[in-house]
């Protein structure tokens, strides 16, 4: 296995690691993960500010606020202070909840949903800045949480539920960030082949001194009709150099 490899595992063990501790891991704790890849203290000192850029505290927790824009701590602030209204309940009194709702009980699954939205919103900080609304990111773990209420009937014991609550609110924040990336790396391509095209397209009008069509784009500078035309559609028909008859679409 190369050392690129082994830093990557390495570097996602102890991300693992700072979750199960509050995420925060110790120097030492880095040192000894990274030690079979004798890392000098320059290189060590770049994954230390590696791991504070996501969010996992060297020694100390990091302070999760930090990372929000000043909008999202509105926003996450005005949310937690909604939540003060909800009902309190005591340990026993949420195991005894989460045994009901284990059984089936609607109201006790709608009772255990209240009990964890604030975890929710805690999870959120945790993923935030990573391209996506702090509000979407909530929204989605809610809904994850809500599901979650009516599946705990799997559960042999009721210890076991907030584990599988958050671990489903966690997978639908992370599955939410990853379609948001992917549309928008989509959203990206789709740009730069309009550009593309009507870069192409403009160039070729000024030879002609008018507009031309697909067709002939499509014969001058060996770009597919297809694409051209897909080009024209994402566009909204908006390339100005290209004529827009019937025909040629």
């Amino acid at each position: 296995m190369n050392r690129e490899v082994i830093f990557a595992q390495t570097l996602e063990k102890v991300k693992e690691l700072a979750k199960e501790q509050g995420n925060c891991v110790s120097e030492e704790q880095v040192r000894e993960a990274f030690a079979p890849l004798q890392m000098d203290n320059d290189q060590i000192q770049l994954v230390f500010d590696y791991l504070v850029k996501h969010k996992v505290g060297i020694g100390q927790p990091v302070n999760l606020d930090d990372y929000l824009s000043e909008k999202e701590r509105d926003y996450l602030q005005d949310y937690l202070d909604e939540l003060k209204g909800l009902p309190t309940y005591s340990k026993g009194e949420i195991e005894a909840m989460t045994l009901s709702a284990m059984a089936g009980e609607r109201q006790a699954q709608k009772s255990l949903v209240e009990v964890y939205l604030k975890d929710v919103a805690d999870v959120a900080r945790l993923y935030a800045g990573q391209g996506v609304l702090l509000e979407d990111l909530i929204g989605e773990g809610n809904v994850a949480l809500a599901l979650g209420a009516g599946m705990l009937g799997s559960l042999e014991n009721p210890e076991e539920a907030p584990g599988m609550l958050m671990k489903l609110v966690m997978d639908a924040m992370e599955d939410y960030i990853q379609e948001n990336n992917a549309n928008e790396k989509t959203d990206q391509k789709v740009a730069q082949q309009v550009n593309r095209i009507a870069e192409k397209a403009r160039e070729l009008a000024e030879e002609l001194h008018r507009k031309v069509t697909p067709q002939e784009l499509a014969q001058e500078t060996g770009i597919s009709l297809k694409s051209i035309q897909e080009a024209m559609r994402m566009s909204g028909f908006r390339i100005e150099d290209i004529e827009y008859a019937e025909d040629s679409l």
